[in-house]
């Protein structure tokens, strides 16, 4: 089954020159478990690098993991490294959607890069009940997409608490807002006036805080 796992790109080159090449991490080892508690593990890319290198192949470079579009460009260096998984690839400027992301990445309005894999091993963390560490995973593509791994948890997260009828952390909810396209500004405004109140009061304000919920709902 593919899966995907997203992280920030950190992107270490943008060529200056409008070449459309990008360098930077796909993904980094250890760290927080993502939303369903996995763990990539140093050398969880090592057996799938060798089979595209065996084969001549590369992961495609995908927008937003959509497969039923051509890739936007394509990855041409793909190593681990002490820290992660590093890529370095170019952007096909002809195509009018890689030339969107290629301004995009510019101007640092777009921070995030996802992995599609499918698991072949992992292992329990000893340590942590319910975390899982990947330690073998078939890289299929690397796609580049509007937000990193932090601010896609956090809306993720959000929505799950609000299904089980309770309140998301100001954080969490902050960047729920900033996803639906609120300016910082005006997030930080409305989770303060709005939600701090209720989580200092909420045994207090059951109606407020069912108000509060229907209306994240939608």
């Amino acid at each position: 089954m593919l899966l995907h796992k997203d992280f920030s790109l950190e992107v270490k080159a943008l060529d200056a020159d409008g070449e459309g090449v990008i360098e930077g991490y796909a993904s980094v080892f250890g760290g927080a478990p993502d939303l369903v508690g996995d763990i990539v593990a140093k050398g969880a890319f090592t057996d799938t690098l060798a089979l595209h290198e065996k084969e001549g192949t590369m992961p495609l470079m995908l927008w937003g993991h959509d497969s039923s579009q051509p890739p936007i460009g394509s990855w041409n260096e793909i190593a681990e490294d002490r820290k992660g998984l590093w890529v370095k690839g170019q952007l096909d400027l002809e195509d009018t959607l890689a030339q969107r992301v290629h301004r995009a990445l510019k101007r640092k309005a777009m921070k995030g890069l996802s992995i599609g894999y499918e698991t072949k091993a992992s292992e329990p963390d000893a340590k942590r009940p319910g975390v899982r560490i990947l330690t073998s995973v078939d890289l299929w593509e690397a796609s580049i997409v509007n937000f990193p791994a932090q601010r896609r948890a956090a809306v993720d997260n959000v929505k799950s608490l609000t299904s089980a009828g309770a309140l998301p952390s100001l954080s969490e909810f902050e960047e729920f807002l900033r996803e639906a396209g609120f300016a910082k500004s005006v997030a930080v405004a409305i989770t303060g006036k709005g939600l701090a109140s209720l989580l200092r009061s909420e045994s207090d304000r059951a109606d407020e805080r069912a108000d509060f919920l229907r209306a994240l709902k939608g």
